[in-house]
């Protein structure tokens, strides 16, 4: 990588590490595009070289940090050796649930008004070349499976706004029991809607 390529990388970093220091502080509706520059300490003109407005670099920050969560938690089930697919997402759901407890500024800014779309954005077009395909990587857990799913994508958006929800409820709140207590409950009723969409 030449010095551009290294000083565009740099003021992208500092771009994204300080919008999410913003948002997670102050809130996105209280953070302006002035508010970004002056705290990353590049020109106004370098922030529209790569984002739209804000809610682009909020949406990008949600893949940023998303596919970072999600490649930790697919590194760390293949360490594991899990065999069987329904053991790997319950793994991955419970690591992901585990980081976003011990980091609720990061689960405030990942949860709020997001929508599947953008949540399906996210976990598929990385911001730069270390990010990961999410996606990807569950249609290769799909293939390894020995399995065929109908319709898997349905049957990934239905476990993922389920563990969401009640994850989410659980963190914040600790309502209606604490995540510790909710984890068997939604390790049950994931492997339950994996083995209705199995259909060989």
């Amino acid at each position: 990588m030449g010095k551009a390529d290294q000083n565009k990388k740099a003021k992208l970093e500092k771009l994204l590490n300080t919008s999410f220091d913003l948002f997670t502080s102050k809130g996105l509706n209280k953070t302006s595009i002035s508010d970004i520059v002056e705290k990353a300490g590049v020109a106004k003109g370098t922030f529209y070289l790569y984002f739209k407005d804000k809610y682009d670099i909020r949406n990008r920050l949600i893949a940023h940090k998303s596919s970072q969560l999600f490649t930790q938690a697919y590194d760390a089930v293949c360490r594991e050796n899990c065999e069987e697919f329904e053991d790997k997402i319950v793994f991955i759901m419970n690591y992901v649930l585990d980081a976003l407890a011990a980091n609720k500024g990061l689960l405030s800014f990942i949860y709020k008004d997001l929508s599947w779309a953008v949540f399906k954005k996210a976990l598929t077009t990385p911001v730069n070349n270390s990010d990961t395909d999410f996606l990807e990587l569950y249609y290769k857990m799909l293939d390894e499976s020995g399995h065929k799913f109908r319709d898997p994508e349905v049957m990934l958006f239905i476990s993922m706004e389920l563990v969401g929800a009640t994850g989410y409820s659980s963190i914040m709140y600790n309502d209606p029991i604490s995540l510790d207590e909710l984890k068997p409950h939604l390790a049950q009723t994931v492997k339950s809607i994996i083995h209705n969409y199995i259909i060989s």
